[in-house]
């Protein structure tokens, strides 16, 4: 029975999302109510409530949806990276960024990084920071593979070098999503100028 309950919640909870995503995407955030995001996922207004107390956590549970689906690519990336270190770097970088128009649109990430940085001691700014954290590790964690396996300069902290690359490819993003005439090329070959700068710079 109790395994019957999760699985009736775990489909209300995908029903919701993606009824979010589609509505999001066509009418765009602020014009959706949270009525009609119950109504496309055929519940209850009460029955949304008991999963999300704002359009904004549904939001933040699309992101969600978006990096951990980008963290799991990126783990299989990791285990067997490229012997280039620019080309293993862009990437993982491209990884992301290829994937963040599949659930998001520009206008959806605008909201969501305004709402962070708006109200940011509240839990959708914590959760949005801990998601960039997990990001940001992700790519300390292939400067540090790359060093070990001696495509990268050993003697310089991964860490660093990581979250160096990370602020840059987010500020990167940042700009990408307030421009509506960027491309995700566009963005992509300003990044991958700057990573191969980098790797250069860092060869052994």
């Amino acid at each position: 029975m109790a395994g019957l309950r999760a699985k009736q919640k775990a489909d209300r909870n995908r029903r919701l999302t993606e009824a979010a995503v589609e509505l999001f995407r066509d009418a765009g955030y602020e014009a959706v109510r949270i009525e009609d995001i119950a109504a496309r996922a055929e519940v209850s207004v009460g029955t949304f409530y008991n999963y999300f107390e704002t359009k904004g956590d549904l939001l933040v549970s699309i992101v969600t949806m978006e990096v951990e689906e980008v963290i799991e690519a990126g783990t299989l990336l990791l285990a067997d990276p490229p012997a280039d270190p620019a080309e293993a770097i862009l990437q993982l970088i491209d990884g992301y960024y290829d994937h963040s128009l599949v659930y998001l649109t520009k206008e959806m990430w605008r909201r969501a990084m305004a709402i962070s940085i708006e109200a940011p001691m509240t839990p959708f700014s914590q959760r949005y920071t801990e998601l960039d954290q997990k990001l940001a590790g992700q790519i300390c964690a292939m400067v540090a593979r790359l060093q070990a396996a001696g495509r990268l300069r050993a003697d310089l902290p991964a860490r660093a070098l990581g979250e160096m690359l990370f602020n840059d490819l987010n500020n990167a993003f940042m700009e990408f999503v307030k421009d509506d005439t960027m491309s995700l090329e566009d963005l992509k070959g300003q990044i991958a100028s700057h990573v191969r700068l980098l790797a250069a710079a860092l060869s052994p």
